[in-house]
């Protein structure tokens, strides 16, 4: 009998992932057949993980960033459920796929979770989907050409955006005051003026308001 390669596609567009699962299942692999379950946003691949910890583990999860509609102002994403994954089954391949492309989203997700893999949505295709799967299973990472260029740029950025950079903009994002973030975060004022004066550097948008650079960081992936 084949050996059965178990995917778990977590993404909040229901037919995205019924598109890996038809072209993955349908794929001629020579040592494996692959199944893939859905994870329909972010609730439901977070108990779907949590299951996999007290039962048979997903051979690869693979995880979209963005999993809440902006006006839910959630800020949880899939670099949530990559964090969770290592943490309870880190026997499992992570990989993300995106539309975001931007270097210092992809460095920050790096960091966080060192994922197997980064796939940028508009590079998706029959043939990298089968590739990947491949290439994760016996030899990862892999990246698809937009995430490894953006991967590479890291290695010369200076500046990097954090998990407190990350929870400064969605404070800012909600409307929350600056002067006021600092009873959320255990920052002093001081240090959240300047990463918000770091990051508006980052983002390009040094001499406009924080409004622009909520609107740049919504663009870039990070809210």
């Amino acid at each position: 009998m084949d050996k059965v390669i178990t995917i778990l596609a977590v993404d909040d567009h229901k037919m995205t992932a019924l598109g890996y699962k038809y072209i993955l299942e349908d794929a001629v692999f020579e040592d494996f057949k692959v199944r893939v379950e859905i994870g329909n946003g972010y609730d439901e691949g977070q108990k779907k993980i949590e299951a996999s910890a007290k039962g048979i583990r997903y051979d690869i999860i693979l995880l979209d960033i963005q999993l809440f509609p902006a006006e839910a102002k959630d800020p949880r994403t899939g670099q949530d459920l990559g964090k969770l994954a290592r943490q309870v089954v880190p026997e499992s391949k992570v990989v993300f796929m995106s539309s975001f492309s931007d270097s210092y989203r992809i460095n920050s997700i790096c960091q966080a979770v060192n994922p197997d893999g980064y796939l940028v949505k508009s590079e998706i295709d029959e043939l990298s989907l089968i590739d990947m799967v491949k290439t994760v299973i016996t030899k990862p990472p892999y990246y698809t050409h937009l995430a490894l260029v953006a991967a590479r740029k890291n290695i010369a950025q200076t500046f990097k955006v954090d998990e407190y950079d990350q929870a400064i903009l969605y404070e800012l994002s909600i409307g929350t005051r600056t002067k006021d973030i600092t009873s959320v975060l255990p920052l002093s004022q001081a240090t959240i003026d300047n990463r918000k004066r770091a990051l508006k550097l980052i983002f390009g948008v040094q001499d406009k308001s924080d409004l622009a650079l909520i609107e740049e960081a919504r663009n870039r992936g990070f809210i």
